[in-house]
């Protein structure tokens, strides 16, 4: 067994990077027992080497070339933190091709292009671990990975950004509109100057294409979750859910549905009306949570910060000291498993519930020529609020689970309706059973 110090390169010192490397130079004593031989950082890619860094290294460490540092031939581990698809991809291809193991904490290239880099992990006898590319420091990952590989799991379902839980949470609790919750999330730190990817659901969708691939041996890829994020969610429609007892909340849904061709596979990101009563619907501030259902195990709740420096530094780490071990013992840590190639089921054909708001005229016969319209796409109500009277008068439909696609096709039938001045809100309701 090799006892002699086990190099790691280090790609990118950003705000996980620079806490990895923290880490590494102020635990060494303690890494070096736990894995059984010291760790030596032989060098950090960046883009500019000579940024001032508060980071415990010397100036020599730091290097511009990416490349040329994962092709030197004799780096045990390249750990991946700058993000993005390139360079990336090819640094990763390259590490692998060059003997290197990887912990990567990419999220977007997993869930773009991980069956690319599984291959290679496989073709060079490799590990490739990335238990920080979702739910930051909560493991997630590797209990999906190898606890639950003798279970069935069933669902699982998650709060998996922290920026939008943040925004949707002050909007609960102030009764801030979207935009207000949004600027307060940006000035304190949870979100980018350009929130796109947060808000819009990129960033959650791409968890949920590696929460799937995980969950049900199926490669799933980011292309394959229907997405929608947060920007319609209004005031009214976070103080409709309160009347109701539910909170809205982002949630990132992966589904094994059982149908008459075999079992296929769900995956989802959508704003959703949770009852009070579930488990995520108490996760607050930048708190990311994941549910998980199996056959077996039944229940399991993960929670915990789901981003920032020091969290998503202590899931890799945790990666680092499993890689290093099994480079010393001259093994390779579990692979990636599709082998039940599952079919990804269209979001039409996905079960769900509606709750709608729309606003009419008050008058006779509205909620009769209503119903009739949903009945038309055979979708059944199981609740009508009427709030207001006269020009301000609006309805409030809560739908039995229904193909989303017939939902969707009532909601706009609605809309071009004489008697329908506006549907003011649509949003899906999760969480409970038996409707």
């Amino acid at each position: 067994m090799r006892t002699a110090a086990l190099r790691v390169a280090l790609l990118g010192c950003g705000v996980v990077g620079s806490e990895v490397a923290r880490l590494l130079t102020a635990q060494a004593d303690d890494l070096a027992a736990r894995v059984g031989a010291p760790l030596h950082l032989a060098g950090i890619a960046v883009r500019r080497a000579d940024r001032a860094r508060d980071v415990p290294v010397g100036a020599s460490v730091f290097t511009t070339d990416a490349a040329g540092l994962v092709g030197r031939g004799d780096i045990d581990v390249v750990i991946e933190v700058i993000g993005g698809v390139e360079p990336a991809r090819e640094l990763i291809l390259s590490a692998l091709e060059h003997g290197s193991s990887v912990v990567t904490a990419n999220k977007a290239l997993l869930a773009e292009d991980g069956g690319t880099l599984f291959a290679a992990a496989e073709k060079a006898n490799r590990d490739l671990y990335f238990e920080a590319a979702v739910a930051g420091a909560i493991p997630i990952l590797r209990p999906l990975r190898e606890s639950l590989a003798g279970d069935r799991v069933t669902r699982v379902i998650g709060i998996v950004n922290g920026t939008t839980n943040y925004i949707l949470d002050r909007m609960t609790s102030s009764g801030a509109g979207f935009a207000e919750s949004l600027e307060e999330a940006q000035a304190l730190g949870y979100a980018e100057a350009d929130p796109t990817a947060d808000v819009d659901g990129f960033d959650a969708a791409a968890k949920a294409a590696i929460l799937a691939s995980l969950a049900f041996h199926t490669r799933v890829t980011a292309g394959d979750v229907h997405r929608e994020g947060i920007g319609e969610v209004t005031s009214a429609d976070v103080t409709s859910a309160s009347q109701m007892g539910r909170v809205v909340k982002l949630v990132a849904i992966c589904d094994l549905v059982e149908g008459e061709g075999g079992p296929s596979v769900s995956v989802r990101v959508h704003p959703a009306m949770l009852p009070l009563s579930h488990p995520l619907a108490n996760v607050r501030g930048a708190y990311n949570a994941v549910f998980v259902e199996s056959e077996a195990a039944g229940q399991l709740m993960f929670y915990g910060p789901g981003a920032g420096g020091a969290p998503t530094a202590s899931a890799v780490l945790g990666d680092l000291v499993t890689v290093a071990r099994n480079r010393l013992q001259d093994v390779r840590g579990v692979g990636e498993s599709t082998y039940a190639r599952l079919e990804i089921r269209p979001i039409g054909d996905t079960l769900t519930r509606y709750h709608v708001a729309i606003d009419v005229d008050d008058k006779v016969g509205v909620l009769a020529a209503l119903a009739q319209t949903f009945a038309e796409h055979g979708v059944s109500i199981q609740t009508v609020r009427q709030e207001g009277r006269g020009r301000d008068a609006a309805l409030v439909v809560m739908t039995h689970t229904a193909p989303d696609s017939a939902l969707a096709a009532t909601v706009e039938s609605l809309r071009s309706m004489d008697i329908v001045r506006e549907v003011t809100s649509v949003m899906r309701v999760e969480g409970e059973t038996g409707s």
